[in-house]
């Protein structure tokens, strides 16, 4: 296998038009229009290397894929407040889009729950579930955060992804697991209950617990454990009768079908829908319409902040997921082409009538596991798609709901992390209240409020740290060239010289606390003679960072101290000498840190500065 993928991925970096001989004189030309177009085409680059042994892999890992995909595209529609065949619906073209588009060799797109979460959200926001207004706006969710992520694309603009911090998407997660897990009580239990934050939900169960149908409670309780025993016993015991280790894991990653096919047997046989259990009922059957989003101006205008932060959240997650994968393999995605693939894939989601989708971290697992070479696989995952909706949606008749409701807890319980907390609290003060407050704020108001806190408070907390960074009083470690913290090793210092470490870039948000710390020390040291800025850390120094070094320097001047830089970098030099603060320097510009303390250490007076060193402001 790997030797395979690696011949694969060489091959790709092969010219095309050179193999068995010379390119002709107008192949450069060719191979550089090629490679522009496969820039925002992925599929002419791996398209050019498939061979049979590549479908093989690929159509089998589609099968597998396909078979946990039908029971998990019917649940997170479900989880959407839309009717389960659009969850069919966008499981087909936008699959077929990201082959075209995307660059993950193994990503799997479609519906996942968070995502399904957040349209329910969004759309219940505007009108009552069930309505087709409500469909409506699920399908120009997808538009629009479509048209978002191929824009963000086409501009390069994939960084923005990194105003999630990681405790943020964390914490956001753990809630919507908590949220979704709590949200299809209702169908386990069989009670009609609503509410879009945790309380709500917790409290209309509980006020409709007199209403449990025990027929539905029969389904949905072992429904729920079964499930939960293949996600943790079925492979043991497949590979103890005998199976492989890859085997096991697939045939017990199809463990919903089974728990669908017989819940829909019990149904049958003993009449569970005369009995008040909800069931699936009919779903149409055929292939996804052609459907059109909402052009209408206040509709938009409701939709679009849920569909930028939905756009994000899935962008993060499938990238994040993309990444994982390719890296096993050695291979790489481009996050601003996955963008464009991503951006495609709900454009198509919504001319299909489907709702917003992105890379599924449980699909793209068994995808990659299943052998899937190329995004090929993903197509013929949506040709069975397609082929379950012309020919198997009447065999779901009966299919209770909560046997998808099982379905979703098992899968989205997967996503509550109980361990990060502890950990960022010994790690991070800052990035543990991040994580929690964006739970909390999920949790008590709903997903967009908690996902927006999240952000808002992560830079906020960015913003303090920065405007307090760290620095340090250092001196020379003995017998080296080496400089160390003063409060944490044993190292060589004099009373007439101050070193200090400063250990980041010089910006409007600390230029003032700089000014502040350098002063404070000095006036706690009444034999300092020379200040030394060590700057090895210094990646930047604003206006604001050389306003408050001018002032530094003034006031160390006006107190016969002399203001000296060490380690400064190339293009943090290169633009202090294009200004007049070099050749106002009351001391010198070192190259080392090291010559810098060896000279003054042995000069207890007022600094003296050649001319010649002054003018080319480096000694």
């Amino acid at each position: 296998m790997a030797g395979t993928a690696a011949s694969q991925d060489r091959s790709l970096m092969e010219p095309a038009g050179t193999e068995g001989g010379a390119a002709p004189a107008s192949a450069p030309g060719q191979r550089q229009r090629a490679h522009a177009l496969a820039q925002y085409f992925p599929i002419l680059e791996w398209g050019r290397s498939y061979n049979g042994a590549v479908l093989t892999r690929d159509l089998v890992a589609a099968v597998v894929v396909t078979i946990m995909l039908i029971p998990q595209s019917l649940a997170y529609a479900l989880l959407a407040g839309l009717p389960p065949v659009v969850g069919l619906y966008a499981s087909i073209l936008p699959l077929v889009a990201y082959a075209i588009f995307g660059t993950s060799r193994t990503l799997a797109v479609g519906p996942v729950a968070v995502v399904s979460l957040m349209t329910a959200s969004a759309a219940g926001a505007v009108a009552a579930q069930g309505t087709a207004l409500y469909l409506e706006a699920a399908i120009t969710l997808a538009a629009l955060s479509g048209i978002m992520l191929a824009v963000l694309g086409l501009l390069r603009m994939g960084f923005l992804a990194n105003l999630l911090s990681h405790p943020v998407i964390s914490g956001f997660i753990t809630a919507s697991g908590i949220l979704i897990a709590t949200s299809q009580l209702k169908h386990i239990l069989g009670v009609g209950a609503g509410g879009d934050t945790w309380p709500a939900m917790l409290g209309g169960i509980a006020a409709a617990i007199d209403q449990i149908n025990p027929w539905t409670l029969a389904i949905g309780v072992p429904a729920t454990l079964f499930l939960f025993w293949v996600r943790k016993g079925l492979k043991p015991l497949l590979v103890r009768l005998g199976l492989t280790q890859h085997a096991a894991d697939i045939v017990a990653k199809a463990g919903p079908v089974a728990a669908v096919a017989a819940t829909i047997v019990a149904a049958l046989a003993l009449d569970l829908g005369a009995r008040g259990v909800n069931l699936v009922g009919a779903i149409p059957q055929g292939l996804p319409p052609f459907a059109l989003p909402s052009t209408n101006p206040d509709l938009i205008a409701q939709l679009w902040v849920p569909a930028l932060l939905i756009s994000i959240i899935g962008f993060v997650e499938s990238v994040s997921v993309a990444q994982t994968l390719a890296a096993k393999r050695r291979q790489r995605i481009a996050p601003n082409q996955e963008l464009i693939g991503l951006g495609a894939s709900n454009i198509a989601s919504a001319f299909s009538g489907g709702y917003p989708v992105t890379g599924g971290f449980a699909r793209s697992v068994v995808n990659f596991d299943a052998g899937a070479e190329t995004p090929a696989a993903g197509a013929y995952t949506a040709v069975g798609i397609a082929l379950a909706g012309l020919f198997l949606t009447p065999l779901l008749f009966s299919l209770p709901i909560a046997t998808l409701a099982a379905t979703i807890i098992v899968a989205v319980l997967s996503l509550v992390d109980l361990k990060t907390p502890g950990q960022l609290w010994r790690y991070s003060k800052a990035d543990f209240a991040a994580h929690m407050v964006t739970i909390v704020i999920t949790l008590l108001a709903g997903v967009e409020l908690g996902v927006i806190a999240g952000v808002a408070v992560g830079l906020l907390l960015y913003l303090w740290r920065a405007s307090r960074p760290h620095a340090a009083i250092v001196g020379r470690v003995p017998e080296t060239e080496h400089f160390r913290n003063i409060d944490r090793h044993d190292v060589f210092t004099v009373p007439h010289v101050l070193s200090i470490r400063i250990d980041e870039s010089l910006t409007y948000l600390n230029a003032r606390w700089l000014e502040e710390y350098v002063l404070e020390e000095v006036a706690d040291r009444p034999a300092v003679r020379h200040v030394i800025l060590m700057c090895s850390a210094v990646n930047e120094i604003d206006a604001s960072g050389l306003e408050s070094l001018e002032a530094i320097n003034h006031r160390l001047a006006d107190a016969g101290i002399g203001l000296h830089l060490s380690e400064v970098k190339g293009p943090v030099m290169d633009r202090l000498n294009r200004t007049d603060f070099v050749a106002e320097l009351s001391g010198r510009v070192f190259l080392s840190q090291n010559r810098a303390f060896r000279e003054l250490a042995a000069n207890g007076g007022p600094p003296e500065v050649p001319p010649s060193d002054m003018a080319r402001g480096m000694i």
